[in-house]
Order: C-alpha cells, then sequence, then structure tokens
C-alpha cells in the first residue's frame, strides 16, 4: 500500500488530469472555451474584485469562478489571475469605488439576513481581462429583476463560462469583423445609441454610414458597404427608396448580416406629454414591406397591448405643491421574458418594449426562429387609433384576452435568401447582381426602442435597458449584444450561453427552524464520536500492554 501511494504521487508530478465528477459536468469547459484559451500566446491577466468580507451568496459566486479560472488555467499557464478587494484601503474607500464607478464597474449593495440580522454590504461583482495594451470588463453578476441575491448568484453562474471565454477572445484577438450603423432614412441618433456603441467597440469596429450617396452613385455605394460584415438599422423614420432597397438587398445576398430594429407604427412616448395627454398612433410606410415579404416574414402595422408591462412614472399632486411622481402599469410598453431556449436569449432577464408590433412569419425556405413573443394575456389594437395616458386606469381582465396573445416581436431568420428584385427591373444596373446568396442570416426587432438609451439631466448615454424614471435595469443590452454576437460568431462562442448549471440552494427557513438540531450533528456528534473512539482506543491500548 504505502508503495502504491508513492508510486501515485511521484506519477502525479509528471501526470496531469482533472476529473469532473458534478451531475452538471459545470467545470467541463466546452469545446469552443478550449479552443479559445489554447490560442493565448503571451501571458493574460485576469484581475477579479471577489476578496474580502461579503455574503455568503457572493462567496459561492466566488468558489464558482476561482474554479472555473483554474479549469482555463490548467490549459494553458498564460492565463494568470488573482482575486483582489478594492475596498481593503479604508482611507481610499471613496475614492476608490468613485474611480471603479467611473470605468463602468458599478457595485452592488446587497442587504444581508442572518438569523433576523440585517447587514449592508458593498459588492464588485466584476473582473477586468487585460492582454498587452487591451482589457475588457466582464461582469460576473446578472441582473435580475425581482430575484434574490442566491437566485442572482445560480443564474450568473451559468454565465460564467461564456463570459470568461468571451472576454479572452476578445482581448488575446485583434479585432476582425466589422459593424456599420445605418443613416439617411431617420435612423436614431448616435447620443441615443451611445451605449450600444460602446458596447460593441469592446469586440467589434464598428463606423457609421449614410445611404444619401446611393442616388448619386449606388454600384460605390454598395461596394463599400460589402465591406463590413453586419449593418445595423435602427429605427428609421423616412421611407427607404428603390435604390436603398437594392443596394441593401444585394448586400444581404452577397453575405452581410443585417439587425433590424423596426417600428411598423408611428407612435412615441414624447408625444403624449402634451396637453391632451394623449395622440394618434398610425401605420408607417418605410417602403420595405415586400423586401421582408421576400425575405418570409410580414411586419404587421397594429400595437400590442399587453397585460405584462413595464411601468411609467407620471406625475402626480396638486398644482403649486411638490411634484411626486407614482408609477403605473402601461400596456403599451410590453415585458418580454424569453421563453425560448435559442443561445441568443437563453437565461435572460425581462427585456423592456414600447409600442411594439407583431411579426407574422410567411411560409418560405427561410428557417425562421421566434425569439420573443408577447404574452398570452396580450391582443392587438389596430391603427390608426387613439393612444392616451388616461389608459393607465384601464383595468382589463385576463377573459378579454382568451385566443389571442403569443406575438412574436423578434425573429431570427436563417438560410439561403432569394433577392427582393428577382424577376424585377433593377433601379440601377449591377454587372455583379445575383438572385440568391450562400448561407445568411438576420434578425428582425419590431420596435426600435429595444435598443435606445435614455439620456441623464446632462445630456449624456445612460447604460441601455436603464430606465431611470422607475430605476429599473432591464436585459436590453445583454439581448442586443447577444444578437449581434450571434450574427457574427463563427466560432460558436454564443452556443456555451446554452449551458445549464444546477446549484442547489439552502431553504433559510428550514435551517432557521432547525439551526440547533443542525449544530449538534455537524458539530457536537462528530466531537463525541471523536471522543469515543479516543476512549475506546486508550482501553484496548492498556489492555493490550497491561499484561
Amino acid at each position: 500500500m504505502i508503495f502504491i501511494i508513492v508510486v501515485i504521487n511521484f506519477a502525479g508530478h509528471f501526470v496531469f488530469e482533472r476529473f469532473d465528477l458534478t451531475a452538471d459536468k459545470r467545470y467541463t469547459l466546452s469545446q469552443t472555451s478550449l479552443n479559445i484559451v489554447n490560442e493565448v500566446k503571451e501571458p493574460l491577466y485576469i484581475d477579479i474584485f471577489l476578496e474580502g468580507e461579503f455574503p455568503g451568496e457572493f462567496k459561492k459566486l466566488q468558489t464558482e469562478t476561482q474554479q472555473l479560472l483554474e479549469e482555463f488555467k490548467s490549459e494553458n499557464p498564460n492565463i494568470i489571475f488573482q482575486f483582489v478587494n478594492p475596498l481593503a484601503d479604508e482611507e481610499q474607500r471613496e475614492a476608490t469605488m468613485q474611480s471603479f464607478i467611473e470605468r463602468g464597474l458599478t457595485p452592488v449593495n446587497v442587504t444581508v439576513n442572518d438569523k433576523g440580522t440585517q447587514t449592508q454590504e458593498v459588492v464588485f461583482p466584476w473582473a477586468v481581462a487585460t492582454c498587452g495594451n487591451r482589457s475588457v470588463k466582464v461582469p460576473l453578476l446578472k441582473n435580475m429583476m425581482g430575484a434574490s441575491t442566491a437566485e442572482k448568484v445560480v443564474n450568473s453562474v451559468q454565465h460564467l463560462e461564456y463570459a470568461f471565454a468571451n472576454a479572452i477572445n476578445s482581448v488575446a484577438k485583434a479585432k476582425q469583423k466589422k459593424v456599420v450603423i445605418l443613416n439617411g432614412n431617420g435612423e436614431l441618433p448616435d447620443r441615443n445609441i451611445a451605449d450600444f456603441i460602446r458596447s460593441v467597440k469592446d469586440n467589434y469596429y464598428i463606423g457609421p454610414f449614410t445611404l444619401d450617396s446611393v442616388a448619386k452613385s449606388p454600384n460605390e455605394t454598395l461596394k463599400f458597404l460589402k465591406k463590413y460584415d453586419l449593418a445595423v438599422i435602427a429605427k428609421p423614420t423616412e421611407a427607404f427608396s428603390d435604390e436603398e432597397k437594392q443596394v441593401l438587398d444585394q448586400f444581404i445576398i452577397n453575405g452581410g448580416k443585417t439587425l433590424w430594429l423596426i417600428d411598423p407604427v408611428t407612435m412615441e412616448m414624447d408625444s403624449l406629454f402634451n396637453e391632451t395627454g394623449s395622440n394618434l398612433a398610425f401605420p408607417k410606410d418605410l417602403n420595405l414591406n415586400d423586401m421582408f415579404f421576400k425575405y418570409g416574414i410580414r411586419l404587421r402595422p397594429d400595437l400590442i397591448f399587453d397585460l405584462q408591462n413595464t411601468p411609467i412614472a407620471l406625475a402626480t399632486g396638486e398644482q403649486g405643491s411638490g411634484t411626486q411622481y407614482t408609477q403605473y402599469p402601461w400596456f403599451f410598453s410590453p415585458m418580454i421574458y424569453p421563453i425560448s431556449d435559442h443561445p441568443i436569449v437563453s437565461n435572460l432577464d425581462g427585456i423592456k418594449f414600447e409600442f411594439t408590433s407583431p411579426i407574422e412569419p410567411l411560409k418560405n425556405d427561410i428557417k425562421k426562429t421566434i425569439l420573443l413573443q408577447s404574452s398570452k394575456y396580450s391582443k392587438l389594437i389596430g391603427t390608426p387609433s387613439e393612444v392616451s395616458l388616461t389608459m393607465v386606469s384601464a383595468r382589463p381582465e385576463p377573459k378579454d384576452f382568451l385566443n389571442s396573445g403569443n406575438f412574436p416581436v423578434a425573429i431570427l431568420l436563417e438560410g439561403k435568401f432569394h433577392s427582393a428584385f428577382e424577376n424585377r427591373v433593377l433601379l440601377f444596373k449591377d454587372d455583379l447582381f445575383q438572385i440568391a446568396g450562400k448561407n445568411n442570416k438576420m434578425i428582425v426587432i419590431s420596435d426600435g426602442d429595444v435598443i435606445k438609451n435614455q439620456l441623464d439631466k446632462n445630456g449624456q448615454p445612460l447604460e441601455l435597458g436603464y430606465d431611470k424614471w422607475t430605476n429599473n435595469l432591464y436585459a436590453n443590452k445583454e439581448f442586443m449584444m447577444n444578437c449581434v454576437n450571434y450574427l457574427l460568431d463563427d466560432n460558436g462562442l454564443i452556443n456555451i450561453r446554452s449551458k445549464e448549471v444546477d446549484l442547489p440552494l439552502l431553504d433559510k427557513e428550514k435551517v432557521y427552524a432547525n439551526y440547533t438540531n443542525s449544530q449538534v450533528i455537524t458539530v457536537a456528534i462528530p466531537i463525541v464520536i471523536l471522543l469515543l473512539f479516543g476512549v475506546a482506543f486508550t482501553i484496548l491500548r492498556k489492555r493490550k500492554y497491561s499484561r
């Protein structure tokens, strides 16, 4: 036995092997992660700001993070990580917190209940990956409205491998793919999509481009546009000319990815803040219906009225008194919870929509995946129709939504697209015109406000998904980034998001109810057993050697 133990220990210095004995294989890295990690050729440093005194839930997150990074390091010694306590220096505490916030590393204030005692803790659930002169932030805690800290940690652990693999891929490899933000048809200005642009910059080249040049030189415009891999069309308000449509069509047929955020109905929240508190919602003609019809969908010019919605804050109180804001349910702002297991929306929290419309899938050879849809308690409001703020007082019943609901609002299209100008007279001569292209994909979302960030009182952009009026943070940013990553992902990184990890949670109520019994079983009984063993061993020893 001694010889076997010595041999095993000696062999352990030369042969290294790890065994994942968990039921959900949470420590077994996907092949995509392994490929990314093994491509790191120079030291890559990861600082994790989960060190110090904080609640037990975050200890679990710390442990899971450490286990995962040890797996990365075992594959490639160039992965170097350390846990850092950013608030270790009490004198510099405030300055450190401010510097972290300015870098976008926002802290989390956590209230911990321990047998009736409440304590407040400040935690920075972030990591920063650095390689050479490139660095990227890694969020460790996913936001989930209404969820407990323990539930957030469980959801975050499922996200860890993707978060770190994506960060390592971003800093270890030079940017390759190019994203273009199309302008020229009344799309959202840069400041209203600033946080989206800022987030995309971490992984891809990004720049604006206007389609105004199509009128004078369509072929040159198309040639320039083909240099990009993805075009984002964010909430256009002016109709596209047929020449512009032909350019976009050939960009798609030649393999260009597209992310469409289209409002089929003209209606804005700002237009309701007038003396009457109402306005008319009417269909918006962007001259895109024939293109989408050819690709296999139709955007209906109706508004979705949904019982599962996000609130709005309205001023209340008498004139002359201090302004107070009260939150009311706003049925034209659906809260969309993903039910699909597709990697784009897997494990996402609620996403805020505003004045959205249904997307109708049509029959053709294109594969259609419904990413998001309204709740079963939703219905359609035809347009033109009047929308008024007084609708917040409505109290519809679930029975009013029978045989209705589940309207698609975001669809992924994949396959070989046929040109919308097939068997039609071309608007301009194109010697490279193609009727059908190779496999391609696009995402169509029937609401341009999904990508829109709010502005603070100084006109500076806030985080995408944050509503300053209700202080809620929705999952719009993560959803939009997942869309971009899926459309441009060649190595299957986005598929890691589908990994399911099962972390069993303690039932605190049962623990508190059986607190004394638990202490006796886990502390007292082992000590008693040890004492009995010692006494028995002593008695037997005396009997043996007292003769």
